[in-house]
């Protein structure tokens, strides 16, 4: 019989490729000891540090043929683990696939402007809700104008918090159909096959809304102000401020649709399980120092190397942890939850859909990763000939092991 040998040292080692766990185990112990944080924060933190070592659990595999034996550690599952992502996002577009309509979509994004980033950073679910709210209603409204569509578009809409160098940037990413349902079902009106909407009247119309509903919000008692905000808690501040935002351009912009379903899906993939900074994004990490790669879009879109300490790398990672329970993406019109089923079949019928386009098919994490990857991975990676199969399940330990990464 033959053994794999143990499993390899935590990534980021002098040994290894940098990854964000590696920065977070040397760092965030000291981190976390000497900054208020948000319990999503700690939560996201620990999970990736944890992420695929025996902190939590595992189990053993040995190859039927050879009698070859690894170890796998379980993923953290957390949706900012940068290690975590990819099996999600795919399982999110398959599932997505039977809700495509034969239309053109359009990429529209929403921007907030920068002064708005630290109230966010204190209130981050009232603002990041008001956010989806104001674009849904806004793409909405204009869906429903006669002189656009006259009728309920639908709206697939994901939010994202970052530059690309990792500071705050507030935005949603929203794929939009090309067509609308009209109110009373009998017909599917098409839009033109390059425009939606105007993107102007779109950037003053969401302005309007945003605003009036932070308002709201503030008169409710709904926001709070802390440090360089605090000034905002008198109401002749907070009215000063708000008048000017309202003088200034708000960023809407709508790209030109995807070319087909298809399309539509790995144009998707792209936005909706993203997190702040991938792993494969990571240049270095020594001395307490990491530098990673980012694009500078204001300078010709050149890439470019950033390098931050540790600390200034870290909190602006957690800049980007949005609160427990909050839904990053989100669906609205034709496409929300509650209607969902019943709306789009009626615009199937519409189209001319014939039931056998609808199929889907859902496939395993072993055919899933097989195609992403060329990895089989129920084949033995000794002899290639044999299967492998779980024969011991490892339980988490009671107290926090050595980080032992099988990933």
């Amino acid at each position: 019989m033959c053994a794999t040998a143990s499993p390899p040292a935590a990534a980021g080692s002098p040994s290894g490729t940098p990854e964000l766990a590696a920065i977070f185990r040397a760092h965030g112990a000291g981190y976390r000891k000497s900054h208020a944080l948000a319990v999503a924060q700690r939560r996201a933190m620990r999970a990736i540090e944890n992420c695929r070592t025996a902190a939590l659990g595992g189990h053993r595999q040995a190859c039927d043929r050879c009698g070859a034996v690894r170890v796998f550690y379980n993923s953290c599952r957390n949706r900012h683990c940068p290690k975590c992502q990819t099996l999600h996002q795919q399982r999110w577009l398959q599932a997505r696939r039977s809700e495509l309509l034969p239309v053109p979509y359009f990429h529209v994004v929403f921007t907030l402007p920068h002064d708005l980033n630290a109230v966010a950073q204190g209130n981050p679910r009232v603002l990041y809700d008001l956010l989806f709210e104001a674009a849904s209603e806004t793409l909405l409204e204009f869906g429903r104008d006669p002189k656009h569509l006259g009728g309920t578009v639908g709206i697939t809409a994901v939010l994202h918090t970052w530059g690309r160098n990792l500071s705050q940037h507030l935005h949603l990413h929203c794929i939009v159909t090309g067509g609308a349902l009209a109110p009373d079902g009998s017909r599917w009106s098409r839009g033109r096959s390059k425009f939606l909407f105007p993107v102007r009247a779109l950037s003053r119309v969401f302005r309007g809304k945003y605003l009036a509903a932070l308002t709201a919000a503030f008169a409710s008692h709904q926001l709070t102000f802390a440090g360089r905000t605090l000034h905002l808690t008198q109401p002749r501040a907070f009215a000063a401020w708000i008048a000017s935002l309202r003088r200034r351009d708000w960023v809407v912009y709508c790209k030109a649709p995807v070319a087909g379903p298809q399309q539509l899906l790995d144009y998707l993939g792209r936005y909706t399980h993203r997190v702040a900074v991938s792993n494969d994004r990571l240049v270095s990490f020594r001395n307490g120092v990491v530098r990673f790669r980012w694009k500078d879009y204001a300078d010709g879109h050149k890439n470019k190397i950033m390098q931050l300490p540790a600390e200034e790398f870290i909190r602006r990672f957690l800049l980007h942890v949005v609160p427990d329970g909050f839904m990053r993406i989100r669906h609205f019109g034709i496409l929300a939850n509650r209607s969902r089923k019943k709306k789009l079949a009626r615009c199937r019928q519409l189209l001319d859909i014939s039931p056998q386009q609808l199929t889907t098919k859902i496939e395993s994490a072993e055919s899933l990763m097989l195609r992403l990857t060329g990895i089989d991975i129920g084949l033995c990676p000794v002899c290639r000939q044999g299967r492998m199969h779980v024969t011991e399940i490892l339980r988490r330990p009671a107290t926090a092991p050595t980080y032992l990464d099988s990933s």
